[in-house]
């Protein structure tokens, strides 16, 4: 059951600590894939094993937003996020000070499990934003998740190059410190909608999936997308050091120029808003296809990667945007927990992208990985192709 509540309005102010927030949060998630090769020389343990701190953190972030994001619709939003800052800092400082390879998988489970502000934060914004603006300021905020995304794998090669793989995360855990206090001191609360209990509230989930074939389709869609994303992040810095014998601090420069795709992909938010959102999917999934026939021709250009990094940026994150604009249009009273269901689908595609990585590299190398972004990519428009009748007949 539902009720009416007065909301906030979206602010200038708001909606920039909401961006600010989301970015760096979501970068704890990142900060590790340029850093693999110097935690696996601390543990002397093989690239597929280090590999797997990546799949869990992303796995981790699935959990998290599964159990908790509901919560979203049920008790207050801010609230809930101050909490959450304890957790993923405690989940840092356990990451920088693990001893063994096997604590480092486990706080890279539970700092994914913790790190899920954004799925709080964006939904938020939705529900705060005028409806003819919203996929405006969906798009704002995404810039910010992506650019963080993307700039953290910047920020930590070059911290791990100059100063160890731990820093980054002390570092971290101080960046947090500092977002608790913006939020405690300028987000608005929100109050809940969802009058039920948690029991209730989470059956409420397979009652979505059944009934909302447009979120069935962008789940799917934006889970295929993110698997090509994560195995491609995931073996770059395999790559760079096989073909260029770079290190993390490259790999991690490479997120410079995927950043410039994640601010054209945040150009996307407002064409989703006077455009049709599957002829612009159409458009955004066949740029990820083209990304990596780049890639498999580009093992030894650092060019070629760079060009064929900002392509694929920008088709997997508006992809992600376009996806955004249609399910938070479908149930305003259910948005935490409809974007409960796309973004775990969603993560759970990018932990199978990365475990795919790390069982193909090891026979297969860079080709292999190509192979993967391909078959995928063109899974994904098929899907998107076949499916745009029956979606269209629900309009």
């Amino acid at each position: 059951m539902a009720v009416a509540t007065h909301k906030p309005h979206l602010t200038t102010t708001t909606l920039w600590v909401m961006t600010l927030t989301t970015g760096l949060v979501v970068a704890n998630l990142y900060y590790n894939q340029p850093l693999l090769n110097d935690m696996a020389e601390t543990f002397h343990v093989s690239n597929g094993k280090v590999g797997q701190v990546s799949m869990l953190t992303q796995i981790g972030y699935a959990v998290g937003i599964l159990f908790v994001i509901p919560m979203a619709d049920m008790v207050k939003r801010k609230r809930l996020m101050l909490i959450e800052f304890a957790f993923i800092v405690l989940a840092l400082l356990l990451t920088a000070l693990a001893p063994n390879i096997h604590i480092l998988l486990l706080s890279g489970f539970l700092l994914g499990a913790a790190s899920i502000m954004g799925m709080l934060l964006v939904p938020m914004a939705a529900h705060l934003a005028d409806p003819a603006e919203r996929g405006k300021k969906i798009g704002f905020i995404m810039s910010g998740l992506l650019i963080g995304i993307l700039l953290s794998r910047t920020l930590s090669g070059f911290v791990g190059a100059h100063f160890g793989w731990r820093s980054m995360y002390f570092i971290a855990a101080g960046i947090m410190i500092i977002l608790w206090l913006l939020i405690y001191l300028l987000l608005p609360e929100v109050e809940p909608d969802y009058k039920g209990n948690y029991r209730q509230l989470m059956r409420s989930l397979v009652d979505l999936v059944k009934n909302e074939p447009k979120l069935r389709l962008a789940a799917l869609r934006g889970a295929l997308c993110f698997a090509c994303f994560s195995a491609f992040w995931t073996s770059l810095v395999f790559m760079l050091k096989q073909n260029f014998n770079e290190g993390s601090d490259v790999a991690g420069a490479f997120g410079l120029a995927g950043a410039f795709g994640a601010i054209a992909a945040g150009l996307m938010g407002r064409l989703s808003d006077k455009m049709d959102a599957y002829k612009l999917s159409t458009i955004t999934l066949a740029l990820v296809l083209v990304s990596f026939i780049i890639f498999w021709f580009s093992a030894y250009s650092i060019v070629g990667l760079i060009i064929g990094v900002i392509i694929m940026d920008m088709g997997v994150q508006a992809t992600h945007i376009s996806n955004q604009a249609i399910i938070f249009s479908l149930d305003p009273a259910a948005r935490n927990r409809i974007n409960t269901v796309y973004m775990v689908t969603y993560f759970t595609g990018g932990a199978t992208g990365t475990y795919l990585a790390t069982l193909v590299w090891g026979a297969y190398n860079w080709p292999g990985i190509c192979a993967i972004g391909i078959i995928l990519s063109g899974i994904t428009i098929v899907i998107h192709l076949i499916t745009r009748k029956t979606m269209q007949r629900t309009v």
